[in-house]
């Protein structure tokens, strides 16, 4: 499997099939989706670095980085976007089981919504299947034992991490670093937001052709589009390091 894998920015990419992405998610995986705004604090966030360089393996989220890898390298990344990864694993029978899934959440709100979404599209999960996570702060090491007891409680095989990028990594390592057992922790922030209706709908082609960005500066252009103005610090990012950790 190791051909399935691409070093970039010393974070392990993966670049096979969408089958075999799946397959490896229920192997007990600590999986992240790292957007192009998150990519470009990694010279700054030393925390959030060490997660994604930590992790099992990343998917190619940032549209971005996939373009300048090629620009930079002559290499294609094939995308798998963090929407794309979930829709995969709703469309599967991975997170249908009763129990199978816990679902850490950004508030009570989205919560309720997110769940009625899930359950209406045949994902059972129950209220008490879902965390509301308190205020992480970014940039610095997360210890949540609330949260690490009420999963070792649950003991699901999947933890689905629904929290803003920059901190669902960091929050991933810790559970994956502290759980007595080894589920698929997998982090894919706002995705199900987008599926639920809380965010701005980014439809399979938006997605393909990779304007999931753009949908979302349209839908809240005072939060995204400094948001993404600020990705482009990745440029030059990606052009000193490559493959390479931005400290090496």
């Amino acid at each position: 499997m190791a051909q399935n894998f691409k070093s970039v920015l010393a974070i392990n990419f993966f670049t096979g099939s969408t089958s075999e992405l799946l397959k490896l998610c229920a192997e007990g995986k600590f999986i992240v989706a790292p957007a192009a705004p998150a990519l470009a604090a990694l010279p700054t966030d030393s925390v959030y670095r060490q997660s994604v360089e930590k992790s099992d393996f990343a998917v190619t989220d940032s549209s971005f980085m996939v373009i300048l890898w090629k620009v930079f390298t002559g290499e294609n990344l094939p995308r798998i976007s963090g929407p794309r990864l979930l829709r995969l694993l709703l469309a599967s029978d991975q997170l249908r089981t009763t129990g199978s899934s816990v679902w850490i959440m950004p508030s009570k709100e989205e919560t309720e919504i997110n769940r009625a979404w899930l359950n209406r599209n045949g994902i059972p999960v129950t209220a008490q299947e879902c965390y509301v996570a308190p205020h992480y702060p970014k940039g610095k090491e997360v210890c949540d034992l609330e949260l690490l007891t009420w999963v070792e409680a649950h003991k699901p095989r999947y933890v689905i991490i629904n929290i803003g990028g920059g901190i669902q990594e960091p929050l991933g390592l810790y559970l994956k670093e502290n759980l007595s057992y080894f589920p698929s922790i997998i982090c894919v922030g706002s995705a199900i937001a987008f599926f639920s209706g809380i965010q701005a709908s980014v439809p399979p082609w938006a997605d393909k052709f990779m304007l999931g960005w753009l949908c979302r500066c349209l839908d809240a252009p005072g939060k995204f589009v400094p948001r993404y103005w600020g990705a482009l610090r990745l440029l030059p990012i990606i052009a000193k390091y490559r493959r390479r950790s931005v400290v090496a």
